[in-house]
């Protein structure tokens, strides 16, 4: 400082003020206020404060821009410069050079970043979540053997779903090293055979203690397990960027048991449902076929022959009325030609003259030998339907030996397990029927 035998200007004064405080290059910690960031400024201008004091600050626009911090009031923020002062106003600030997110917000910030590059490559996507096996044989557990979180998933997994079977891997949660363990712990379980999912949770702790599962390694692994990763980290107010990976996230390690089982009175309890529901299903569809085969034994065709042979028996009949009574006048007609050709010829016969007689009898040749021809077709088709007739007759079939038995009723007997000795049957033969009593059954052979 220079002696003070003369007075300063107040320029003068100001800048020595000025060159004294911008040697002084000081770290500051505070809390953010009265901040303006404003469009076209050069400057960003806000305050610091703590209990008992306030520092006005600037910060210049490309370094406050390349630092990365947004400054919003009630931040708590480290910032890195020296005091200047502002001449033309009498104001002495704190220029910043550099500032940074303080303690714990710095790695909130940090976390926030990573979350971003993460969700960037779809490690975040829902698309890529895995549904949760409905009924697991074998589930794996990631957490600390010692904590209160191991203890919370058995208990809770034995009273909902005692029928599955863990595999425990116990590994360090928080401090240092502990990331690591957590990866190889994902590693392991997800290869052993016949895991279906993995819980992988902790009990509550303060954030940085939650640190583990903010980190790249845990999320890149959760998200490379095999199987579906389930996270039950016990710090409800804020979320891990595992828990963001993750195909299904819950509060509490309690939680994540409760998601990845069900309970196994609810299953009981649809399965009687369900049970239930196939009885009456059942029942009701035996009970129709029932009733349908009960009609169709009704019918008629099922109990008596005579519903099959009944229509066919009225055709042949009718077809043979009607064969009696074409063929008498089909033959009188052919006569009835042959009279009045044989007349016809008589007629003009002696008109004609030897060369015409000649070919007159080559006709009456040629008539009579077609009439005859007639007569035989007419012959031959009568035969066959009469042997067709006899054949299909139901008396035919008796004539050649076969009988047929009815029981009393009048029922044709089918089968001689209808029947027993002493009963009385009616047998009909050719000619006429006999009344028998049964002796003896035997089987068929």
């Amino acid at each position: 400082m220079p002696d003070q035998k003369e007075a300063l200007s107040v320029s003068d004064a100001m800048a020595l003020a000025k060159g004294a405080l911008e040697g002084l290059r000081l770290k500051v910690v505070g809390e953010v206020s009265e901040a303006t960031i404003k469009p076209g400024y050069k400057a960003i201008y806000f305050s610091l404060k703590d209990g008992q004091a306030v520092m006005p600050c600037l910060m210049w626009r490309d370094q406050y821009d390349a630092s990365g911090v947004t400054l919003e009031d009630g931040a708590l923020v480290e910032v890195t410069g020296n005091f200047t002062a502002y001449a033309p106003k009498g104001r002495m600030q704190f220029q910043v050079r550099s500032v940074e997110v303080a303690g714990e917000g710095m790695l909130r910030l940090q976390v926030a970043r990573l979350a971003k590059a993460l969700e960037a490559e779809g490690l975040m996507s829902p698309d890529r979540k895995r549904p949760l096996p409905r009924y697991p044989e074998r589930i794996g557990v990631v957490t600390s053997p010692r904590g209160k979180a191991v203890h919370d998933i058995i208990r809770t997994l034995r009273r909902r779903y005692p029928v599955a079977e863990l595999v425990i891997a116990g590994v360090q949660v928080e401090g240092d090293g502990a990331a690591a363990e957590i990866v190889r712990a994902l590693e392991a379980v997800g290869a052993e055979p016949g895991i279906d999912v993995v819980i992988l949770g902790r009990g509550g702790g303060s954030y940085e203690d939650l640190m583990p599962f903010n980190t790249e390694e845990v999320a890149r692994a959760a998200a490379a397990c095999p199987v579906p990763v389930v996270t039950g980290i016990g710090h409800e107010p804020d979320t891990s960027i595992a828990d963001m990976v993750a195909d299904v996230r819950a509060s509490t390690p309690t939680a994540a048991a409760e998601a990845v089982a069900p309970d196994v009175a609810e299953v009981a309890r649809t399965l009687d449902a369900g049970g239930t529901r196939l009885g009456r299903a059942l029942t009701h569809l035996v009970a129709g076929l029932s009733h349908r085969l009960g009609l169709l034994a009704d019918r008629p065709v099922f109990s008596s022959a005579d519903a099959l042979l009944a229509t066919p028996g009225q055709t042949l009949d009718m077809l043979a009325d009607g064969l009696e009574r074409a063929l008498p006048g089909y033959l009188s007609r052919s006569e009835e030609a042959i009279v009045r050709a044989r007349e016809a010829l008589a007629r003009v016969g002696p008109r004609l003259t030897e060369q015409h007689a000649s070919r007159l009898e080559r006709e009456r040749d040629r008539v009579v030998s077609v009439g005859r021809l007639l007569v035989e077709a007419a012959d031959r088709d009568v035969g066959q339907m009469a042997a067709r007739l006899e054949d299909l007759s139901p008396l035919a079939i008796l004539g050649r030996g076969y009988a047929v038995c009815y029981e009393e009723d009048g029922a044709v007997l089918r089968s001689a397990a209808d029947v027993a000795p002493g009963d009385r049957v009616d047998v009909r033969l050719a000619e006429g029927t006999l009344g028998c009593i049964v002796e003896s059954v035997g089987s068929e052979g």
